[in-house]
């Protein structure tokens, strides 16, 4: 049977935002491949381990949507990326809260780019030289932007 199955440590919000992104993302798979069935066809498991920190944020619709594609699409993403931020039925990118601290969690990770949200470019703005050296940042305002940097042409 097809469609999207959650398990583990979620709360409502993170399921009502794991929904949403599949959603989106067969959506807008069809934009892209216009013949891709696949997340139509199968059947998605999305399981957030016992031991992993609890999640009821919404911040993860714009991950949750690339993970998604990539595997629709069987295309890797981009290396050393990271993103964060929620995302609409329409595909508008939402602000998210936390910027520094996940900015510096991407960059012990090795990340070097991350994607934000159009509306968190101030709380960039505002963090330490130190820490926005060495870590690309893209800005947001649609998914389809979020995608063109996560899978660049080949």
């Amino acid at each position: 049977k097809a469609g999207l199955r959650c398990t583990g440590q979620m709360g409502d919000v993170m399921k009502e935002s794991t929904e949403l992104a599949h959603s989106f993302a067969r959506r807008f798979v069809r934009t892209v491949a216009p013949d891709n069935q696949f997340l139509e066809q199968n059947q998605i498991h999305l399981h957030i381990p016992e031991g992993a920190t609890p999640k009821d944020g919404p911040s993860a619709g714009i991950t949750m949507i690339t993970a998604l594609l990539s595997v629709a699409l069987d295309r890797p993403i981009k290396q050393k990326l990271a993103m964060t931020g929620e995302v609409s039925l329409t595909g508008k990118v939402l602000p998210v809260g936390g910027i520094k601290e996940k900015v510096l969690a991407a960059q012990r990770a090795g990340v070097t780019e991350v994607i934000l949200p159009e509306d968190n470019r101030r709380d960039w703005a505002e963090l330490e030289d130190h820490i926005r050296e060495g870590c690309a940042v893209h800005f947001a305002e649609h998914y389809q932007q979020v995608y063109d940097v996560a899978f660049p042409k080949a």
